[in-house]
């Protein structure tokens, strides 16, 4: 078998979430988009189907998968709705995942079965206003010791699934000395906590992304998550994960690009013939597909290195970089074969040219990827 060839079982596991993508996130994407009504009945249907579980122990009711089984599902949902794509890439690698790897075992037995089992959602917060890329240098956010607890002062912003009526905790990094960047698991319940309303976005409009403020939230010592002042290396670790599944979700933006414009190009006639018939539209729909191809074989090649225990930054950034602008490139040349139907948000085509740019953005921008590997290739 190559490298990038899957097993039989993940074909078949990928066959079961294509089909819940068409026949129960698709036909319901257009009406949450048009809301911008977070899904619960759809999310909490991933969660029965163990979706959330994929790349965690069953000892903590996870399924025991590899993390290109947790991508196959991002793409095949990415492929009908980026924001119920997005929302099990979160919930997985942002919300359970840090828990999963650095924290104890008894705030694993704690949190991480809900999670694993979709009950509830957790959330990551990193970034903060006038912050972005630099998180190291513009954070504010700081913890405090007083005896037996952390008191938490601060706020975060763009956080995913962080207001939820799934949501149950967060995650969050905070200065507890001087340069000292640690990780403190955080109860969405607890008092001084301020969940913002949601944000008014371009795009992922069913995604709940929210900003959070701290005002003396006080959370037992035993919720710092690993070692303190491990929490910068924790969350580069959580990039790089992160970057591999935005990559899966574009490859899902783009092949849900070539599959609606394959349709329309032969259900739409101008000058007595489909227009796929025309090389103009034919030609954009072939170089769809190379992308599509192309940036599939990225994120399994990336994921293929991280199971085998290599290292594998630099080819999540390519992935995650290469995959990103090509799906902006799909959706734009998606809307233009659709002419003015694609500039509906009727269409999927038109929802995904709302949500493509984020892609570009979210977990490290375009910037940030080439400037990690140019310093990867020694310059």
């Amino acid at each position: 078998m190559s490298s990038f060839e899957l097993t039989p079982e993940q074909e078949e596991f990928r066959k079961v979430v294509a089909s819940f993508a068409d026949e129960v996130v698709a036909p319901a994407a257009a009406g949450f988009n048009a809301d911008a009504r977070f899904p619960t009945e759809i999310v909490q249907q991933m969660g029965e189907m163990g979706l959330f579980g994929i790349p965690f122990p069953t000892e903590y009711d996870g399924m025991d998968g590899d993390y290109l089984t947790l991508c196959l599902a991002i793409e095949e949902l990415g492929r009908v709705d980026q924001s119920i794509g997005i929302t099990l890439e979160a919930g997985v690698g942002l919300g359970a995942a840090p828990i999963a790897e650095f924290g104890t075992e008894e705030q694993k037995q704690r949190w991480l079965p809900e999670l694993c089992r979709g009950e509830k959602l957790g959330a990551f917060g990193l970034t903060e206003p006038g912050g972005g890329s630099d998180v190291f240098g513009t954070a504010r956010t700081r913890a405090v010791r007083d005896g037996d607890e952390w008191v938490i002062d601060g706020s975060k912003q763009f956080i995913t699934n962080a207001g939820t009526e799934m949501t149950s905790v967060v995650t969050i990094t905070a200065w507890t000395g001087e340069r000292e960047m640690t990780s403190i698991i955080v109860p969405v319940d607890t008092p001084g906590l301020t969940i913002a309303p949601p944000y008014r976005k371009v795009g992922w409009h069913a995604s709940d992304t929210r900003e959070l403020t701290f005002d003396g939230v006080r959370v037992p010592v035993d919720n710092l998550l690993g070692e303190r002042g491990a929490g910068f290396r924790q969350f580069l670790k959580t990039l790089d994960d992160g970057r591999i599944a935005i990559a899966a979700l574009a490859v899902g933006l783009i092949q849900g690009c070539v599959d609606e414009c394959l349709r329309y190009a032969n259900e739409r006639e101008a000058f007595g013939q489909p227009i796929g018939t025309q090389q103009a539209i034919a030609f954009k729909i072939a170089d769809l597909e190379v992308a599509a191809q192309t940036a599939r074989q990225m994120y399994r090649y990336a994921c293929r290195r991280k199971q085998a225990g290599q290292t594998y930054k630099r080819e999540a950034s390519i992935a995650k970089l290469y995959a990103s602008e090509q799906a902006v490139t799909a959706a734009r040349e998606a809307t233009q074969i659709f002419g003015g139907m694609g500039f509906t948000t009727d269409t999927r085509v038109g929802r995904f040219y709302q949500d493509a740019k984020i892609l570009e953005i979210g977990e490290g921008t375009s910037e940030v990827q080439r400037l990690l590997i140019s310093r990867d290739l020694g310059l």
